[in-house]
């Protein structure tokens, strides 16, 4: 069995959640403030910091602070390694899917 290194356990983790799969998916169109993050989301400053830090503390997400301007970027490396780790179960479930499209047809042609 291959086990998931504690890095991909904290990335899993973040990407579980909805308003973090969206905080990355506008990350990763531009860096942005905490106050842009915040902006359009029915939810404080704080509650984004809270979703912040766990996208930081998941390597997810890099912030700096410039005077009173915290910005964030997306870091793509532990996502290029999610991807990797579930790309080498892609052959497997491309298989399955394979055979279950194969049995549903055949059963399909038997019910005519």
């Amino acid at each position: 069995m291959v086990k998931c290194s504690d890095g991909l356990n904290g990335v899993f983790a973040a990407l579980s959640d909805p308003t973090r799969r969206e905080i990355l998916d506008q990350l990763a169109r531009d860096t942005a403030s905490v106050s842009d993050l915040a902006t359009g989301r029915q939810m404080t400053l704080a509650a984004v910091l809270k979703h912040l830090s766990v996208l930081e503390r998941a390597g997810l997400v890099r912030t700096e602070k410039s005077g009173r301007v915290r910005s964030c970027g997306l870091t793509a490396r532990p996502l290029r390694e999610a991807a990797a780790w579930l790309n080498r179960y892609r052959p497997l479930w491309e298989a399955r899917l394979d055979r279950l499209s194969d049995y549903l047809n055949k059963s399909k042609g038997e019910d005519r």
